[in-house]
């Protein structure tokens, strides 16, 4: 048995196509991965971050739950989508307690959303690189309704949520915990299903965010548009396992087209940074996320930048319980574990 701090949660990445869950117990001498697991979610359950059919996605996690034998009830999940801001601003040093008095004067010039229907936060990056008398901020905020629609499934689930993350902040935790001593600039980009989020790190802090409504749907759409095929004949085709009349070349073409506009995103997101920041350049590419697994992605995108790109490795800093996890499993689905491994790592009084 595992003598673990009980303070502890459960990461939970609620995607728009899987479940992804995992447990870490923080010991006196080592970070030990008890349980990591993935369910599918039935096409439409979530689309574009909002839950269509709660009890689904519910049962769902409680099924998860039961066959992993999950006991903990307490919770960290993440959202992401338009309906969140994140914004580095620049304001005049002060406490934690008195940018907390100040937030929402901050908040009114930044938010374009009306302030009564978000939830706001902040975190206090350190101080200005040129002016002694000022400090960065991030500035975060979240729809109401948004956190709301989570939480209630949560507890339709029997579950307790402690942290409610940004899935950019819970893939740079991932970061934190694996990558130690790091330096220059680090972009990760995490493709799901429907979504490419990007945080560009500098020595291990956050300083450019961007999230892009792009995913590995959008192929498997335009196959199924094109072949005149169900959804999950189109899934097949694309990853390989199609037993059906889709012509291997036409997935090759579509595969190709959608990679290559992944591509321009991430270049477009770099570039900004960079014309934004004129002495920086990115160091490294860091990839997570199903989609990124997609065949050609990895080498076009390493031409396209003539950046060093490498695949995330959420489990390297980690223990791992072998009596319950299978390691070429998990070596398998790494990339899909980045944010819910970030997830897993929050404590229950993590800000």
């Amino acid at each position: 048995m595992f003598s673990a701090k009980k303070d502890h949660l459960i990461g939970l990445d609620i995607g728009s196509r899987t479940i992804k869950l995992a447990e870490i117990l923080q010991t006196k001498k080592d970070r030990i991965l008890k349980k990591f697991g993935i369910a599918d979610l039935p096409q439409g359950a979530i689309v574009d971050g909002r839950i269509k059919e709660p009890g689904v996605v519910a049962d769902t996690i409680k099924g998860l739950m039961n066959d992993l034998k999950v006991k903990e009830q307490k919770v960290a999940i993440s959202i992401a989508g338009y309906s969140i801001i994140i914004k580095r601003i620049t304001v005049d040093k002060m406490t934690d307690d008195e940018m907390q008095e100040g937030i929402q004067y901050e908040a009114e010039q930044y938010i374009p959303f009306e302030l009564q229907d978000v939830n706001i936060d902040f975190h206090i990056i350190g101080n200005h690189e040129s002016n002694p008398n000022q400090m960065n901020v991030m500035l975060v905020a979240a729809k109401k309704e948004i956190v709301d629609e989570y939480v209630d499934l949560l507890e339709m689930a029997n579950l307790k949520p402690c942290v409610i993350d940004i899935d950019v902040f819970a893939l740079e935790r991932m970061f934190e915990d694996n990558y130690l001593n790091e330096e220059g600039n680090i972009a990760l980009i995490d493709i799901g299903a429907n979504k490419m989020n990007m945080n560009i790190v500098k020595d291990n802090i956050s300083v450019f965010t961007r999230d892009v409504s792009v995913g590995g749907d959008q192929i498997t759409r335009e196959i199924a548009s094109r072949f005149d095929c169900s959804f999950e004949e189109a899934e097949a085709a694309k990853i390989g396992e199609a037993k059906n009349k889709v012509p291997e070349e036409g997935i090759q073409e579509i595969i190709s087209s959608f990679t290559s506009i992944w591509c321009d995103e991430i270049r477009r997101g770099i570039d900004f940074y960079c014309s934004t920041y004129r002495d920086e350049d990115i160091r490294q590419i860091i990839l997570s996320g199903g989609a990124t697994q997609t065949p050609g992605f990895f080498d076009l995108l390493s031409a396209e930048t003539s950046v060093d790109v490498q695949m995330c490795k959420p489990f390297e800093s980690l223990q791992i319980d072998e009596k319950q996890n299978d390691l070429d499993y998990l070596h398998k689905i790494a990339p899909q574990a980045a944010i819910c491994m970030g997830l897993a790592s929050r404590r229950v009084y993590d800000k």
